[in-house]
Parts: C-alpha cells; sequence; structure tokens
C-alpha cells in the first residue's frame, strides 16, 4: 500500500497538477491539505473517473482536508469530537482540519496542523491548544483500538535541527520554537515513529520551500510534512520519500507530496 500527504493549497488551482501526478504515481490513498473548498464544490468528478473514492471536510477559502483512496473507507469521522467529545474538542472543530477513516487494517488519520503565524500571537497560543486536543485524540484512538495507525499531514512543524535549510535562530521562528517541538514530542511519545527517518536519516531533505526570496531553486525548505506510524506499521514500511517534481510545475504548491509504502 501506497499513501501520500500532499498540501496542495487549493485542489481547485492545483486540480490538473494533482490528476497528472496519480495519473504517474500508483498512489492506494493520497491525504490532501489545505483544499480550500466546502465539500459541494470539491471537484470530486476528474478523480472518480480515475478510480478513487473521495471523503472531504472543507470550508471556503481556507483549511479543508480529504482522502481519496482506492477502496471505500470504512469508520470515517472528521474534526476531533466523535473521538474525544465536544466539551474538550470546544471550538477547535470550527476550522476543518482532521478527518480519519480505515482501510483494511489500518486507521489514516490525514492531519493540516495550524501554522501559528507568529510566536507570542493568538494563533500561536491556538496552535498548541489544538496541538494538545490532537494528544487527547490520538490516546484514544491508540487505546481504543487494535488497528495500525498512520497519522500523516501538514504538521507546520519541523521536528528537528537539520529538518530546517537553516536553523540558526530556530527558537524564535513559528514552526521550530521549543514549544510546538515540545508538543509534536509529547504525540509522538504515545508510540508513533517518523517513518521517514527509518530511510533518510541525513537532513537536507524539505517537503515544504517558501514561494519567495526563490526558496525552492536555493532549496531553502523545512520537512513539515509527515507520516507517524504505530511500531508494527513503521517495520513493515518499506520505503518513504519526498516527491519534488511537482513542486518544480508552473505556479505549484509550495508543499511537495511525501509517500510511504508498506
Amino acid at each position: 500500500m501506497k499513501i501520500a500527504t500532499w498540501n496542495v493549497n487549493s485542489i481547485r488551482t492545483r486540480q490538473q497538477q494533482v490528476i497528472n501526478w496519480l495519473e504517474h504515481n500508483s498512489i492506494d490513498v493520497l491525504c490532501l491539505q489545505e483544499t480550500k473548498v466546502i465539500d459541494k464544490n470539491f471537484p470530486q468528478t476528474p478523480f472518480e473517473e480515475l478510480g478513487y473514492n473521495l471523503y472531504v471536510s472543507g470550508q471556503k477559502a481556507y483549511n479543508g482536508v480529504a482522502i481519496f483512496t482506492r477502496h471505500p473507507l470504512e469508520d470515517i469521522s472528521t474534526g476531533f469530537a466523535p473521538i474525544v467529545g465536544e466539551t474538550l474538542a470546544g471550538d477547535f472543530d470550527e476550522q476543518k482540519r482532521v478527518i480519519t477513516g480505515v482501510i483494511d487494517t489500518v486507521r489514516i488519520v490525514n492531519l493540516y496542523v495550524p501554522n501559528g503565524s507568529a510566536i507570542d500571537s493568538d494563533k500561536y497560543d491556538y496552535k498548541l491548544g489544538w496541538l494538545a486536543v490532537l494528544r487527547e485524540y490520538l490516546q484514544k484512538l491508540l487505546t481504543e483500538q487494535t488497528r495500525e495507525i498512520c497519522v500523516c499531514g501538514d504538521f507546520n512543524i519541523a521536528l528537528e535541527d537539520q529538518d530546517i535549510y537553516e536553523p540558526k535562530g530556530k527558537e524564535k521562528h513559528i514552526m521550530s520554537s521549543p514549544l510546538e517541538r515540545e508538543a509534536l514530542k509529547q504525540i509522538l511519545a504515545l508510540g508513533l515513529q517518523d517513518v521517514f527517518r527509518k530511510f533518510t536519516p541525513e537532513g537536507g531533505h524539505f517537503s515544504w520551500w517558501d514561494y519567495r526570496s526563490g526558496g525552492f531553486s536555493r532549496n531553502r525548505g523545512w520537512r513539515i510534512d509527515h507520516h507517524y506510524l504505530t511500531p508494527k506499521l513503521y517495520e513493515q514500511a518499506i520505503s518513504c520519500y519526498i516527491d519534488i517534481k511537482p513542486r518544480k510545475q508552473i505556479q505549484p504548491s509550495d508543499h511537495a507530496p511525501v509517500i510511504v509504502e508498506f
């Protein structure tokens, strides 16, 4: 099975690029983030014609997640509330950032973690609060189910210095501040492993490049798109890689897809 995660930065803008990529890559499950479209306007037909089942949770102009699968998903839910309850989920489900379902014996959790905007901002506090709820959400899934889990998506966090082209001053930068990293480490401590590092331990490999200042051409990137797996699935993984070819196209997403195979 091949599972890909890709922040497409508007599915309607990048629709043909995603179609072309799927036509040239044998992907069983595609997890998208930042689709930026309400559900009724999602361009479903072109992807259904490629043989995919679509599961979407979106909103106008912002956020949005989706899962495409070759075989139907089961036990699908969106947001935190179906797992942790409405009280704990609070207002965090107003933004469409979480979708999950089961295919074969694997539960897939597709996430679009908040960016946080700037350290000490309200959006930064929102991000930390969102991550705290995410930990409770994943803990409940891990303790109440026997299935293996793949948690993937745009985490908007570079966990290690080698995940950043220039880590100098990282502690003052959004996506690499100590509190964000610690929040992600607490989530991984539940029993999840970074499968990309199983195959690529060295730095210099990134999944996001700023549109500005020649970020991609100069490889001034960050690795913020991840696949985290439960132990058995981690052991079964045979590859995990970043496909930078879509980033070379005209008007691309600023992210590249990341693919895991097991």
